[in-house]
């Protein structure tokens, strides 16, 4: 199934003006990724490719910012849709995010009250032979039960998540993720999901996660980012 179009980003200081871009450079990435642990060529192809990454990667450090670039930005109320990763909030989130070459990135859809994921995982996600490593399955559910919450109206950071493997979820195959919730209380969400694969449920997932309003995740979000830069900071003598 090909990816969904590229949502608007442009409220993202990064990405303003440039995601059509950003979104082929992380295209190439992904596929570079996906080539250096499925190839062998010879070890003088190997060097000579070593070297033109490495000139590639000098030019891209040259346009790191003096800020750091946000990982989490509030969208606009108005841009704020079902249908864009978690509100906009994420496009470089390792799951989702479409400008993180890390991520496939998994596809979300909605059907009130539950969250789907649609993912097909090859050989840079696999941990056995020809099956998904755990801890991607993990971090997806992370993100799918998180939708599953914002439906509910109810998001947060998350306090416990937890799997139940039941069978091998296989790579190369699409896996269908579900989440929904089970239980909002003043001060924590409960959700459960599952793993659909070839009509057998593979995963089962419980989680539970703190609730917190749009300004508390966003001032969440910007003290983590103080915290960084202040790190960062005392680490090169600033």
């Amino acid at each position: 199934m090909p990816l969904p179009p590229v949502p608007s980003f442009e409220h993202h200081p990064g990405l303003r003006g440039r995601q059509v871009e950003a979104f082929e450079l992380a295209q190439q990435l992904r596929r570079l990724i996906r080539l250096s642990v499925s190839t062998a060529p010879t070890p003088e192809a190997t060097a000579r490719m070593a070297a033109t990454l490495r000139e590639v990667a000098d030019e891209l450090d040259g346009y790191v910012p003096d800020e750091p670039l946000p990982r989490f930005i509030m969208a606009p109320l108005e841009v704020t849709t079902i249908g864009v990763p978690l509100g906009g909030a994420m496009p470089y989130d390792p799951v989702v995010g479409p400008f993180n070459p890390l991520s496939l990135p998994v596809r979300l859809a909605f059907e009130p009250p539950k969250a789907l994921g649609f993912a097909t995982f090859g050989v840079a996600y696999e941990g056995a032979p020809g099956c998904v490593h755990g801890a991607v399955l993990l971090a997806t559910f992370d993100i799918i039960l998180t939708a599953a919450n914002a439906i509910a109206g109810a998001t947060g950071p998350t306090v416990r998540l937890g799997l139940h493997f039941r069978k091998p979820t296989l790579a190369y195959e699409e896996a269908q993720f579900e989440g929904w919730v089970t239980e909002v209380t003043d001060r924590r969400v409960f959700s459960k999901g599952q793993i659909v694969q070839g009509g057998v449920v593979t995963v089962e997932a419980e989680g539970e996660f703190a609730i917190l309003n749009r300004d508390a995740v966003g001032r969440m979000a910007s003290g983590r980012r103080q915290a960084f830069e202040q790190e960062s900071a005392t680490e090169t003598g600033g």
